[in-house]
Formats: structure tokens, sequence, C-alpha cells
């Protein structure tokens, strides 16, 4: 039986993960890493209260198997430029360094579509670079997703993302080939192919969005 470490539950991706892994009887126990306790009353769930500008705090809490990664953020969130950047890069970066010093077997990131340590916008770009050192860790297994845009309830309606996957809704009959991975894909079969890439035994590391809906879309 495993133990599965999750950070970022509460996002659209994070939220989908939580509920498959809790169903799944490959997992004895999951730690939830949380900026705001929630009360749980499931025995096999564990919420950790996280201060994540002091994470080596909880060094001795992240102890498990598979260790999921879920946080991200936008400019519109977190408009401060350093703030930012330690969302979207030091977070993880830190998090699989612990993780990696405790002997966790996996580390499962989500990254993006398009993911470039040389791209010029700075989303791509720190994706890209957390790529890049992730790769240098070493772990005995390292899951990268790139999922396209994420279709799923979101708690925060924000039009301009609407209307981006409408229209990419529409055009995505055209994408055929080695365009399919710019499909919008389903935040669940996102989660669902997480949770099968970590039980398997392949030694690839990144999936495109075409992979991860091909593997979820089939369980």
């Amino acid at each position: 039986m495993k133990i599965a470490l999750i950070f970022g539950s509460s996002g659209l991706i994070g939220n989908e993960l939580l509920d498959i892994i809790n169903q799944n009887n490959n997992y004895s126990k999951i730690k939830l890493f949380v900026r705001s306790a929630n009360q749980s009353n499931d025995p096999k769930v564990e919420i950790i209260q996280t201060d994540f500008n002091n994470l080596e705090k909880y060094k001795d809490s992240m102890i498990g198997d598979d260790c999921f990664f879920c946080i991200g953020t936008t400019r519109k969130d977190t408009p401060d430029k350093n703030e930012y950047r330690r969302v979207e890069y030091n977070f993880p970066v830190d998090i699989a360094k612990i993780a990696k010093s405790n002997s966790v077997k996996s580390f499962i990131y989500v990254s993006s579509l398009g993911a470039n340590p040389n791209s010029s916008g700075s989303y791509l770009k720190n994706k890209g670079q957390v790529e890049e050192e992730l790769n240098k860790l070493n772990f005995s297994k390292l899951v990268v997703v790139r999922p396209s845009i994420l279709l799923g309830n979101r708690k925060v309606f924000r039009l301009g993302e609407s209307i981006g996957i409408i229209v990419m809704k529409v055009l995505s009959v055209f994408f055929l080939g080695s365009l399919k991975k710019y499909k919008p894909i389903q935040a669940q079969n996102v989660a669902k192919a997480m949770v099968s890439i970590a039980q398997n035994h392949d030694q690839k590391t990144v999936f495109e969005s075409s992979d991860l809906n091909e593997i979820g879309g089939a369980i």
C-alpha cells in the first residue's frame, strides 16, 4: 500500500486527483499540504496546514511514495512578480528537493503545453525551468504532464478564459496528427492519467496532452 502526497488539491486537477486517489485501493493514505486547513472525516486523508514560505518545517511530513504537484497561479491572481516566480518556480523545485531527500520514489509534476525554459513568456519559461531542475534530481520516477486548455468545473469564473475554451473547442476538430496535443482536455482525464502513470513502469518522462487524453480517457 502506498502513501500519496498532494500539493494543490483545491485546484481543478488537484481536486479530481484527490477523488481518484481516494478511491484507489493501492493507496492507504493521502497527505494534503494546504494553506488553509479544512476538516476531513476521511481516515485515509491527513490534512497538513502548510506555510509554503517555510517548507523545511514540514520535511518530516513529506514522506511517502508518490508526490503529486498541482499548484499553479496566474499573473492576474498573483500580480507581484517575485511572488509569482516563487509560486511557479520555487515551490515545485523546493518541494521536489525535500521529497527527494526523503526518498520519495515518484514525483509527478503538472507543467504546461509549450513549456520551454527559453520562452519569452514567464509562464512557459517557469514551467520549462522547473522541468530542467526536476530532471537533475534523479527521482526513481519523474513524470511531467503538459496538459492543454483544461475543461472542468472551475471555482472561479474568468470571462476571457471561458471564451478561449469555447473557441478552442470549436477549432479542436481540426487538430489532427501532431496538432492533437492542442485539443482542450478534461481535468479529470489529466488526473486519471497521472495516477495511472505513477503506478506503471513506463520509463517515459514527458506526457503531452494527447498522451494524457489517451490514457485518462481509456480509464
